[in-house]
């Protein structure tokens, strides 16, 4: 990453919306060009390397962890009836109040991973609002994506796969095991359906059945907080997110915007980037080696900075 991580001058809860109250923060420059982070998952929430991507002299960041995670209240773990408003909608109308709150026009969204998804609806419903887009580990929620996640990888891993079926036993698709997870995760068993859930999740990040859990994914409230969320969001499809990015891309084509993504990106394939780019012609596509997924992660957090730097000189 191209710049050391800074703590944020501000920092609050949203008014409660629906039950509801939207963690923030904002760092770097208090008079910059205003940025927004959209961490992935969902679940995930908003880390200090997020900061790290931007110059702190040029941009105004202004970080959300969105409903359900992170600092935000209640979160997923501990209030299961909070899921009700917890949809893609709900987030983009979040997003809405911070800029409002915040006191800013138009802003460069960085999207990671799901954020990528929730950044494109959020330009969809909003183009007036965005002054650009970043994207790194492209998705956008199309069924083909789940099928490929939570399905069709479990070749290139049999042994994680192996485990994560077991804990859907007799669920023989993506969208079986992504609603028989779902409905686990809200009975008395809830925590041992997070825990296999997420060592799945983990083994697709790092490509390796094997492999020791960041720190983050030890946690038990973390891992219950994003498997509820992810489950949540992708039973539903994120309710019809993709559509309304193929449905409002006449919207989001005019905007400039550059995507990164790893050629063997196991948690998204590079398909979703590639068919992007073709209806997207003002955006850029930089291609990474390896396989890489995180924005902050690696090769990646350097691309997206360099993204990002290329944006701080264009017209506001």
């Amino acid at each position: 990453m191209a710049h050391p991580p800074i703590l944020p001058h501000a920092t609050g809860h949203l008014p409660e919306a629906e039950g509801h109250r939207v963690y923030w923060e904002v760092c770097g420059n208090p008079l910059g060009r205003p940025a927004l982070v959209l961490h992935g998952g969902p679940g995930s929430g908003c880390t200090p390397a997020h900061r790290a991507l931007f110059d702190p002299g040029v941009w105004r960041v202004a970080l959300m962890d969105q409903r359900g995670c992170g600092r935000s209240v209640p979160r997923a773990c501990d209030a299961l009836d909070a899921l009700a408003a917890n949809t893609t909608a709900h987030l983009i109308g979040d997003i809405e109040r911070l800029r409002a709150h915040l006191g800013v026009t138009r802003w460069l969204v960085l999207g990671g991973s799901w954020g990528c998804t929730l950044a494109l609806a959020y330009a969809a419903a909003h183009p007036d609002r965005v002054e650009a887009l970043v994207l790194a580990g492209v998705t956008t929620t199309r069924a083909s994506e789940l099928d490929w996640l939570y399905g069709h990888v479990g070749a290139l891993l049999p042994e994680a796969f192996a485990a994560f079926r077991a804990g859907a036993p007799g669920a023989d698709t993506a969208p079986a095991r992504i609603a028989a997870y779902g409905d686990r995760l809200q009975g008395p068993n809830a925590q041992a359906a997070a825990d296999a859930w997420c060592a799945w999740e983990e083994a697709v990040i790092v490509a390796d059945p094997r492999a020791t859990p960041s720190v983050r994914w030890r946690d038990p409230a973390f891992r219950l907080t994003f498997a509820r969320l992810v489950t949540h969001y992708f039973r539903h499809r994120a309710w019809g997110a993709a559509d309304a990015i193929r449905a409002g891309f006449d919207r989001i084509a005019p905007l400039p915007g550059t995507m990164i993504h790893s050629r063997l990106d196991l948690c998204a394939p590079l398909e979703t980037a590639w068919l992007l780019k073709r209806a997207w012609p003002g955006a850029g596509l930089r291609i990474l080696d390896g396989g890489v997924h995180g924005a902050t992660d690696g090769g990646m957090g350097a691309a997206v900075a360099h993204a990002i730097e290329g944006f701080a000189g264009s017209p506001a």
